[in-house]
Order: C-alpha cells, then structure tokens, then sequence
C-alpha cells in the first residue's frame, strides 16, 4: 500500500487536478485509491463533493468525519485512541476514496511544529509526530486500500515535513515557468533537511515507542509532472517547450545529484525500465482549456467526461472528445509509470 505525496511548495502547479485524475485513473484499472485532502483550503474536498462554498463545508462538517477529526485524540489529549475515519465514496468512480480535508486543520500546524523540535524534551507532545501516519495507515486499511495519494498545501510548514517523510514516494508537479525551476531549485535543500530530521527522529525511542510510533523514513522520488501548456503542433509551444526543459535540467542536475547524497532515489534501472528518462519527468500535459470547467461542474476527470457531460453536437463535439481521449492516453501512461515505480524496490 505504498503512500505518495505530491508536493511543491509552489502554488499553482496542478497538484489537486493531478491527485484526483491519477486516483481516478488507479481507480479505473481496479485499484482501490484513498485520496487525502491535507491542504486547509479543502481544494480537492471541494472538488470531489463539487462544495461551492463556506455553507457546504459547514453543512459537511456537521455531519461527516475528516483529517482533523481524526486527529483530534493526539492533538487534544483525548482518553481515546485514533481510530480509521470513515471516508467519502467518490460518486461515479467505484473503488476511489477521500479523507475529507478541514479548514481547521491549520490550527494544529504551530503544536506539531513544536512537536516535531521538541517531543523528545517535552514528552507529552511524543504523540503527535506519528499520529498522520497512524491515522492515514489506519484509514487506508480499512478500505485495504492498493495506494494512498496525498495531496498537499503550497508550503513549508510542519505538516508538509511530517507528510513527506512518512510518505513512501514523492511526485513534485510543476508548472512551465521561472518560479517552478526556482523551486525545484529551493527543495534540493529543503527536502533533503527534511529527510534528515526524518532519521533522526526515527531513531529517538520516545517517538519510536509512543502510542503512535513515527516511523522510520523511506520516502523515494518518483519524478516530475508539467502541467498546463499551450500545445501548438500537438507539441508544447516554444516559448513553453523552454521551461519545460529548464525544468528538466533543474531536477537532473541540481535536484537528482542533492536527493541521492539524501538517499531518496530508487536505483536507476527502475526509472529506466518505466520509461523515464534523465529528467525524471512522468508526464507533460497541457492546458485542458474549456474543459476544465466542465470537469469541475461534473467533479470528474477531463478524460473520463461523458458525451452527455460534454453538452455539444457535431464538430466542437467531436473536437472535445477528441482531446479527452489525448488526456486520457496521456493519464494512462502517467499511470502506468506509477504503478511501474511502486510495485518493488531494487
């Protein structure tokens, strides 16, 4: 059941669309998928229960168990264990799962930060560093889940530390410009400190032997994704096709060379027999255009939208599932990287 985060600290880069359309794919082949929504802004719990605004959430959080629920014993000190939380069924892909995110869930960021520097002084915060793993594990046996997708906020905060290093992969998705190669520039640093503390923290025996044990580290680097071009020629468009290769160079020169000193890398051959090549990218994909709003109406996948979804006739008709069946190609080979990347370790 291997656990994958996607993360980037910046904004705007597709990791929610990303999350829901590889978990829908996964989902598709047969796979039971738990999606978790740990972004505050509820970006992908918004999407999936097609929410529009404050009254829903409010309406939901009355009634239905999310990521913060779940972690309320070990942040309040309840006489009472985490336990599994009941997620949501995602309507029309049987097999695909979310754990609710929460807007409170930020209120926990600043008591697990302190955790996470001084749970080994203080003991009565030893359970907090363990307790997204002990939750997320819990939740995704449940189900008997084959993989679990996390999709997480544009930050460097403690939950964002604490996902990655309890997460087996990590998928770094990436938009066509300067900021995105400024940035994998920034996680050359910032995830390899973090996989530092990971160890270290791992091998403390307050945490080790706590109610909810933080687990010793094993995340790897899947690769990137490049999202939201304009094609010209069925091909990025120049001035795009330049990022996409700045991107590139970035994370084979500066990123790659900083997460195998760290440890994070699978060994090469497994890249290489699924497909990827030396800039580590898994996937370009383009701009879905008009049809992202008609994705978002029907909270499903571009690719996976329906004729009847589409609402057109004749030639814009024919011309919309045209491009759905190339996002689909193009989310069917994504998937098979995936499955190709997690399925054993050399």
């Amino acid at each position: 059941m291997p656990k994958v985060a996607l993360f980037n600290h910046k904004g705007g880069v597709s990791k929610t669309t990303t999350v829901f359309n590889i978990g829908w794919m996964l989902a598709e082949r047969g796979h039971t998928v738990l999606m978790v929504d740990s972004d505050p802004q509820c970006n992908l719990t918004g999407m999936v229960l097609n929410f529009r605004g404050l009254d829903d959430f409010e309406e939901f959080y009355r009634q239905g168990e999310t990521i913060r629920t779940g972690l309320t014993p070990a942040f309040e000190a309840q006489p009472r264990s985490i336990e599994a939380v009941q997620p949501v069924e995602v309507a029309g892909r049987p097999g695909l799962y979310l754990l609710a995110g929460d807007l409170r869930l930020a209120e926990y960021e600043v008591t697990l930060g302190i955790a996470q520097e001084l749970s080994a002084a203080i003991g009565a915060l030893q359970n907090l560093p363990g307790s997204l793993e002990f939750l997320i594990r819990k939740t995704s046996e449940a189900l008997s889940a084959d993989y679990v997708l996390i999709d997480m906020s544009p930050g460097l905060g403690a939950i964002n530390q604490n996902l990655v290093a309890i997460s087996d992969y990590v998928i770094v998705p990436s938009a066509p410009d300067f900021f995105s190669v400024m940035a994998i520039d920034s996680l050359s640093r910032v995830l390899p400190r973090w996989k530092g503390w990971a160890d270290q923290a791992a091998s403390l025996p307050i945490l080790r032997d706590a109610a909810y044990p933080f687990p010793v580290p094993t995340t790897k680097f899947l690769g990137t994704i490049v999202q939201k071009y304009r094609p010209r020629s069925g091909r990025p468009a120049s001035r795009f096709q330049r990022w996409i290769d700045e991107v590139g160079h970035a994370v084979r020169d500066r990123l790659v060379p900083a997460l195998e000193v760290a440890g994070m890398m699978l060994d090469p051959e497994q890249y290489r027999a699924a497909g990827v090549g030396d800039n580590y990218m898994l996937a370009q994909i383009a701009d879905f255009n008009s049809l992202v709003s008609i994705s978002q109406e029907h909270s499903t996948p571009v690719f996976a939208l329906t004729a009847a979804q589409l609402d057109s006739i004749g030639v814009v008709l024919a011309i919309s599932e045209e491009s759905r069946d190339s996002f689909h190609a193009e989310f069917a080979a994504l998937a098979d990287r995936v499955e190709a990347l997690t399925s054993t370790r050399l």
